[in-house]
């Protein structure tokens, strides 16, 4: 790697760089990046988070916190006051086929305090980190700091630089952490390249109306080519809509009456409100993939959560696994960042190799997992039964409905807070 920096301290256009110096730099203030900042900070490690934007809020992020953060919560004194938090809970997803409903997953055969995914607004639970985060004298947060640059010398990535109000600046550090999500920014910057498998769909994401006499429960509907998917909401569904890969711009050529009609076709209940949707802008696309990278490290950078393994949106687990990245990252880096606070150095690469070794085996099970959960939908859209009998028998087994519940509940493991 070459260092991405010339050695004066001059930014491109003259500028002076204000220059920081921390012993952890994280890179993304979502739900990994958070986590593992205030993990930090409770450990007594100077910790500057770098998010991108002015505030957290985002359409159509991510809001599911399934009992394995839940429980990682409630280690750090803080499932409570997240309760207190306007949310839903969803203990199942009942599915509607052609060939007959369908539960495949049930977190009430789970044995945790907490057996259900809880619905949150992304941005209300990463104020609440960011706040608790806050009561230590160990963390700095800073918005609008769209990191550019890498630090980097002598091939050691030494922290980062980003352009903000008043300019350029940089922030050293033992390591750095990337938690950018899946089109990091910091990852194209270390020249590391993810190695990924075909999905054979996107999402689309928008909100429908609720009205009182609606299902009390999420649920989902597999039919007409499409899976969609109805989260309850405080006062809306949200809603995803199964297209076939990279068929957006010709669902949007068509017009947004044809796509109103074919969702329509698959929920004729919903016809009517469908026609809240007014605008594409209402819409928000995922491009679906599903990649790793065959390293998550380099000296003096560590990548977590979706930079280091972008995850499909079946069953709603990245959250999940990138918050449990953090939980592993923190348990590993944590002491040996506290000693390099006091006695300077390097962190050894080898403890960043650590963190993946951790990690990478719980990421490929699920990775495998979730490409068995979406072959129902890529058999709908190929016109083919979604679920064949014999599937059906074996998900409504009671060991298979514990082991699924297991793996989208909690993961392949639990992994426990050691800071």
């Amino acid at each position: 790697m070459t260092d991405t920096l010339a050695p004066v301290r001059q930014a491109a256009d003259g500028e002076p760089v204000d220059v920081a110096r921390t012993t952890a730099a994280v890179v993304g203030g979502g739900p990994a990046g958070m986590v593992l900042a205030l993990l930090l900070a409770r450990a007594g490690v100077e910790v500057t988070l770098l998010e991108a934007h002015g505030d957290f809020d985002r359409q159509f992020r991510g809001d599911s916190l399934h009992p394995s953060v839940l429980e990682i919560m409630d280690q750090l004194g803080l499932a409570d006051r997240l309760h207190r938090l306007p949310h839903t809970r969803v203990p199942s997803i009942p599915i509607d086929t052609p060939e007959g409903p369908l539960v495949p997953v049930d977190l009430r055969v789970l044995r945790t305090p907490f057996p259900y995914i809880m619905l949150v607004h992304q941005a209300r639970f990463l104020e609440f980190l960011a706040e608790e985060a806050a009561r230590y004298p160990t963390f700095r947060l800073v918005r609008s700091a769209n990191v550019r640059r890498l630090v980097v010398e002598g091939g050691v990535v030494r922290g980062a630089r980003w352009r903000g109000p008043g300019g350029w600046h940089e922030v050293r550090a033992a390591v750095t952490i990337a938690a950018d999500g899946r089109n990091s920014k910091v990852r194209a910057l270390a020249g590391l390249e993810p190695v990924g498998r075909e999905v054979p769909m996107d999402t689309l994401w928008f909100r429908l109306p609720r009205r009182p006499g609606d299902p009390p429960r999420s649920w989902g509907r597999l039919a007409g080519g499409r899976f969609l998917g109805f989260l309850q909401r405080e006062d809306h569904w949200q809603v995803t809509a199964s297209i076939v890969k990279g068929s957006y711009p010709h669902v949007r050529a068509e017009g947004l009456a044809a796509f109103r009609s074919r969702l329509a076709a698959t929920v004729p209940e919903f016809a009517d409100r469908l026609l809240a949707l007014e605008d594409w802008s209402e819409l928000s696309l995922l491009s679906v993939r599903a990649d790793r990278l065959p390293r998550w490290h380099r000296p003096g950078l560590l990548l977590i959560g979706d930079a280091a393994h972008a995850m499909s949106p079946a069953a709603g687990v990245g959250i999940n696994v990138a918050i449990q990245d953090a939980v592993v990252a923190a348990n590993v880096l944590a002491a040996p960042l506290r000693a390099r606070q006091r006695r300077g150095g390097e962190v050894p690469e080898s403890l960043l190799a650590a963190v993946q070794r951790r990690r990478e085996v719980p990421v490929r099970i699920i990775q495998a997992v979730q490409r068995l959960a979406e072959r129902p939908i890529a058999a709908a859209m190929a016109g083919r039964p979604a679920v064949p009998p014999l599937a059906r028998r074996v998900v409504r087994a009671p060991g298979v409905r514990g082991v699924l519940a297991r793996f989208l509940g909690l993961g392949v493991w639990r992994v426990p807070v050691r800071t």
